[in-house]
């Protein structure tokens, strides 16, 4: 089997052997997993409004995976992507908030780049941390995390102003004029969620895949990646495309934030934890292997997941199961060596034979 049949390959079995064992957990705790996953299915494509819940899951998450997908590219492990999210959310909400009347076209747009150069901001500090002082980005993103969630929580407490609030842990929504929902989109999916994030998210996609394969930064990324030291001797600026890559990496997870929070919710409040759809983007890009075109597959997947959960309960199988499945998913991604060298031992085995 040829590397590029490989590549579609191990994610397609990793996803069927998370179902497997998915099914294999609710059979030992007595769920009949046929009748989980038909109860999934069913409530996921079982309206135009589930399908369009689906489509609205997928904006946010394509555009976080698209910033770990970036940094993967060039050999790190971003686990800020909740920060960076959250930190495009708030920013992007309490300009919204505050600028109520301007707009819609020119609202979008500001809220847009607010939520990007925010994101970049705090993909930016592990970057030059990593660049000049040789620090960890793990744990660096790790503590920005923590730094971002509870500042942005005594921001939203302390910070913001009394007109623009609802309660001491919540603000109130955005105008209309800037909200990423849209009549049209509504209306057509009968009345979901579905915004123009999910447009965002697909532009994204293209201008992704076309900077990292046929941009000279982009080449100078995956260069960085693969080897740093031989990229310097090349003449490459190993330091600049480390801070560059984790910068575009922190704006798209910021991107992604202001379509989770513009988009799906059209205000902002307090979280008791870092935000899950940061780690869930995280998984996307991981399921795709780094791949901007199988993101969109792999997000698609996982937007049926958490729409389609809730139907598990009628099975009377909990929905959490369902983050079981999500799991042995991207357990089965992470052991992708394990089902390559099973497929090339198979190989080896098939051509020993045929001689």
């Amino acid at each position: 089997m040829s590397k590029k049949a490989q590549k579609i390959a191990v994610p397609v079995i990793s996803v069927l052997l998370g179902f497997v064992l998915g099914a294999i957990i609710m059979f030992i705790f007595g769920y009949d997993p046929i009748w989980g996953y038909e109860g999934l299915f069913n409530v996921a494509f079982g309206s135009v409004k589930n399908i369009g819940e689906i489509l609205r899951a997928m904006g946010p998450l394509i555009l976080i995976a698209l910033g770990f997908t970036v940094a993967s590219r060039a050999g790190f492990f971003n686990i800020g992507l909740s920060g960076q999210a959250l930190a495009g959310w708030i920013s992007s909400t309490w300009f919204a908030l505050s600028h109520p009347d301007m707009s819609r076209p020119l609202l979008i747009v500001l809220t847009v780049i607010i939520g990007m150069v925010a994101g970049g901001i705090a993909g930016a500090i592990p970057g030059i941390l990593r660049a000049f002082l040789g620090t960890s980005e793990v744990i660096v993103t790790i503590m920005m995390n923590y730094i971002i969630l509870y500042t942005g929580n005594a921001v939203i407490q302390n910070g913001f102003a009394k007109n623009i609030k609802q309660s001491i842990d919540s603000s109130v929504q955005v105008s209309r004029n800037a909200s990423y929902q849209t009549p049209w989109l509504s209306e057509l999916t009968n009345n979901s969620r579905l915004n123009i994030g999910i447009f965002f998210a697909l532009i994204a996609i293209l201008l992704i895949w076309f900077l990292l394969n046929k941009t000279t930064l982009g080449f100078e990324i995956r260069s960085v990646g693969l080897n740093p030291h031989a990229s310097e001797y090349a003449g490459m600026s190993a330091k600049r495309t480390i801070i560059l890559s984790m910068i575009i990496s922190g704006a798209l997870a910021g991107l992604g934030g202001v379509v989770e929070g513009l988009g799906t919710f059209g205000n902002v409040f307090v979280q008791s934890s870092s935000l899950a759809v940061g780690f869930d983007g995280m998984a996307v890009s991981l399921l795709a292997a780094n791949n901007p075109l199988g993101i969109f597959f792999s997000a698609f997947l996982f937007g049926v997941l958490n729409v389609g959960a809730p139907g598990m309960n009628v099975a009377g199988i909990p929905p959490e199961l369902v983050k079981i499945v999500t799991a042995s998913i991207i357990f089965f991604v992470g052991a992708h060596y394990l089902i390559e060298r099973y497929m090339i031992r198979s190989k080896k085995t098939t051509v020993k034979g045929g001689k």
